[in-house]
């Protein structure tokens, strides 16, 4: 099958999309499909023009911006040609809330007359203005044919609300690679030492690290001295500096450490050691992090409104709580009921979660053919 991904942000970015989208192209290609990713991301040794990385075929479309960014003034006249001589099968574009290059080349693929399956990344919030006026570019394609699809069944349903969209809107979930995030080798905790919370997150604002603080200050409270917890943060960002301040300023430097951003296997390798995965933040179209971990074998808390409930069931791969009072509530139950917290374990380090690469990659071949068919574009 040949599939022309577009994205605004590729390799050698490291962000949410362009990791999941580089995963994603690089196991299609593995299976012998003819993959091309049209990108405005330069690359470190192209900055422009076209280099193969993975088997798969990568067109640096690229303009001169102000710190790089991934915007090119005239995506639609620079991918329409690309797109006419490639002749895809299907072309699959990934939305970010601001996405000028996918947008345009959602235009070129109309232009061109190809099929075309837009994915949308993140949540779309009621405050996002961003996120009202791509709400208002999307329902016009979807009338002229373009299928739109979410990570989740949360971010879908709310983009089938505000577009006020009778047809269906494709599920397309992130992967996870069974072989990078296995639990054998999981760790039980040792009687009497501190419950372990671990997450792993971009130190910004949207992802509510501060919030984190204050809602493991409160479980401390909750469960009370005699059952000691501890949280490890992994990751980096520009709130790292106040982070650390509101640490030294609340008494938490003995419970709470910040580890930086680590590696892949390292990250592995911490949540065997640990107990709980966290995960904040209320705009998590998925939560690819929180994947990995529950599929490394950790019970998460998280909140109930998210993507995450997509592979998190209450009580039985983690906690969901509505707020963060509930939250806190649930990080206490965890540190105090050892039982609970054993129960979850076994169950995330026996079940597999069903957002594994074959399944997805099944899942998507089977959308892919379903717009091949003009019947059902």
């Amino acid at each position: 099958m040949r599939i022309t991904h577009i994205s605004d942000c590729y390799l050698p970015r490291l962000g949410g999309i362009e990791v999941q989208v580089t995963e994603l192209t690089r196991r299609q290609a593995e299976q012998g499909n003819d993959i091309h990713v049209l990108t405005a991301t330069p690359g470190e040794d192209v900055r422009k023009g076209t280099e193969i990385i993975d088997g798969v075929t990568v067109h640096r479309v690229t303009a001169r911006m102000p710190f790089e960014l991934p915007v090119h003034p005239r995506t639609r006249k620079a991918l329409a040609p690309l797109l006419a001589s490639q002749s895809p099968d299907v072309v699959h574009v990934h939305l970010g809330a601001v996405s000028p290059f996918a947008w345009g080349g959602i235009r070129a693929a109309l232009k061109v007359g190809l099929p075309v399956l837009a994915t949308v990344h993140s949540i779309w919030g009621k405050m996002s203005r961003a996120g009202y006026r791509a709400l208002d570019g999307l329902r016009d394609y979807c009338d002229r044919g373009v299928q739109p699809a979410a990570v989740s069944r949360v971010a879908a349903d709310l983009i089938a609300a505000a577009l006020h969209y009778s047809g269906e809107v494709f599920i397309t979930p992130n992967g996870v690679d069974l072989a990078d995030w296995s639990p054998q080798g999981k760790l039980p905790g040792e009687a009497g030492s501190p419950t372990t919370f671990v997450t792993a997150m971009r130190l910004a604002p949207r992802k509510r690290s501060q919030p984190l603080l204050e809602m493991f200050a409160a479980a401390q409270q909750i469960a009370g001295p005699q059952h000691p917890m501890r949280l490890l943060v992994a990751g980096d960002g520009p709130h790292r500096a106040r982070l650390e301040k509101y640490v030294r300023s609340h008494g938490l430097t003995d419970s709470v450490t910040f580890l930086g951003r680590l590696s892949r296997p390292d990250l592995h390798q911490l949540y065997l050691r640990s107990d709980v995965f966290v995960q904040p933040s209320i705009k998590e179209s998925f939560g690819l992090a929180a994947l990995e971990a529950r599929t490394s074998g950790l019970p998460i808390v998280a909140r109930s409104q998210t993507g995450l409930s997509e592979f998190v069931r209450d009580g039985l791969e983690g906690l969901l709580a509505v707020d963060d009072h509930g939250m806190a509530a649930a990080m206490a139950l965890l540190a105090s009921d050892g039982v609970l917290r054993d129960e979850i374990t076994r169950h995330n380090v026996t079940t597999p979660p069903a957002q594994i690469w074959p399944e997805v990659l099944a899942g998507l071949r089977r959308d892919y053919q379903r717009l091949m068919r003009p019947a059902e574009r």
